[in-house]
């Protein structure tokens, strides 16, 4: 999976540090330390918020909280 945050956002925190307590391994993407991995994830995702997931299968959840996250992890089956 792909975590594109923006350092500072305390979403991207919030949403390392539950992915970080259940076991998840995730690339982290600042997408304020380079041009082309923002373009990307505006590609993926058609918008320019953060945080934003990209899973292996392709899934995108774009801008999210906890909740949206736990809900997206259990509807799709991802597990650690």
């Amino acid at each position: 999976m792909k975590l594109f945050v923006k350092v500072w956002c305390p979403w991207c925190v919030s949403a390392r540090e539950w992915l970080d307590k259940r076991g998840y391994q995730y690339e982290l993407v600042d997408v304020e330390e380079n041009d082309a991995d923002y373009e990307e994830m505006r590609r993926i995702s058609g918008q320019s918020k953060t945080p934003t997931l990209l899973t292996h299968d392709g899934l995108v959840l774009p801008d999210f909280g906890p909740e949206e996250l736990a809900a997206f992890i259990k509807e799709n089956n991802i597990t650690p």
